[in-house]
């Protein structure tokens, strides 16, 4: 893996309102050239969570506007067949990644494809590249079979699904890298948030675990930093013990419940891990509305001595931070995003500046 100086420097969670793909770009340039992403708009016709990522999944059928999962019968039998063996002749190099059914399509991530054209011909190289998709416990949960079961919950097709995800992360990985730049791929999983409730319930820790690993294990054979997002709260126990490089949770509204995992935020920093700040609200706009950059940094120096307090070098926080939104901003009007942006980018500068990491 290549690795990054942190050093609590901006970045953005995926997706933004729908706007023009070029500018949708810039203001991604704009507030967080240093490590930019590429665009996710969910309001666009192929651009949310399940839709972007789904194809290529076998049994993937369409009821109205509603994608499914039909895993019944000798035509999934044989679907998941040419799916697995695909699969295996991708890993062993028989078959090009590029014409097997794990890459994604201008029409699925249209963002995808401005975001290459767009580093090529940056005129000062980022610092790394940022993509991401849909997690695998997200993406098994918000997909269903025939009979409205989420697929996550029927062994067969979870295996076929985590292995979709772990394929269309490491094809990113591929193609982000010919820039020679560290390639970040994070995982997007708000699914997360309801583990231990009965949306998850028979799902274990150490399945979750294993979904996730699955990914990071893909993500990390092509050389690529793994990343985590959750924007609420969760067992973070079972984030931290993943093989997540990079940890992003909303400390705007669940830093004193993810402190509670004292043992497990002093092993991660101790393992030279990041921690992504979800400092800046995205959820309600009269919080975006409310808060400036000088709050919101007054708010990450409090949590920083909370952190420190832990046994942690203060220097060793810093540097091994990086400042995001709470979540998403693709819910948010255009104004609401920009100023989400822009205070991502302040807070960072206004950190950075008062603790000389200039």
């Amino acid at each position: 893996m290549t690795y990054f100086d942190a050093a609590c420097r901006p970045t953005l969670i995926g997706s933004l309102p729908s706007m023009d793909g070029d500018e949708a770009l810039d203001l991604v340039m704009t507030y967080t050239p240093h490590i930019p992403h590429w665009v996710q708009m969910p309001g666009s016709a192929n651009g949310g969570m399940i839709q972007q990522f789904a194809p290529g999944l076998p049994g993937l059928a369409l009821r109205g506007n509603t994608l499914f999962v039909d895993n019944e019968g000798p035509a999934f039998d044989a679907a998941l067949v040419k799916f697995y063996e695909a699969y295996m002749a991708v890993n062993d190099g028989s078959l090009d990644f590029d014409e097997s059914p794990f890459i994604l399509t201008p029409v699925q991530a249209e963002g995808f494809f401005d975001f290459l054209g767009r580093i090529e011909h940056m005129e000062e190289a980022p610092l790394a590249v940022k993509g991401q998709i849909t997690g695998p416990i997200t993406f098994g949960t918000g997909l269903k079979d025939k009979n409205g079961r989420a697929i996550l919950f029927d062994e067969q097709v979870r295996d076929a699904a985590v292995k979709t995800i772990a394929m269309k992360a490491r094809w990113q990985v591929r193609q982000l890298a010919i820039f020679g730049l560290p390639v970040v791929i994070f995982l997007d999983e708000p699914a997360l948030a309801g583990f231990g409730s009965s949306e998850l319930i028979g799902l274990s820790k150490e399945d979750v675990g294993a979904c996730l690993d699955e990914v990071f294990e893909a993500v990390h054979a092509e050389g690529g930093v793994t990343g985590i997002h959750v924007c609420a709260n969760t067992d973070w126990s079972m984030v931290m013990e993943s093989q997540a490089d990079i940890v992003n949770f909303d400390a705007y509204s669940y830093f004193d419940r993810f402190i509670l995992y004292e043992n497990h935020i002093t092993e991660f920093f101790r393992s030279d891990r990041v921690l992504a700040w979800g400092l800046v609200p995205t959820l309600n706009p009269e919080d975006i509305a409310r808060e400036d950059a000088e709050s919101l940094a007054a708010h990450f120096f409090d949590q920083v001595d909370r952190v420190a307090a832990l046994g942690i070098e203060t220097a060793a926080v810093l540097s091994q931070s990086l400042i995001t939104p709470s979540c998403g901003a693709g819910s948010l009007t255009l104004d609401f995003a920009e100023k989400v942006l822009k205070l991502t980018r302040d807070v960072s500068e206004i950190i950075r500046k008062e603790v000389d990491l200039w």
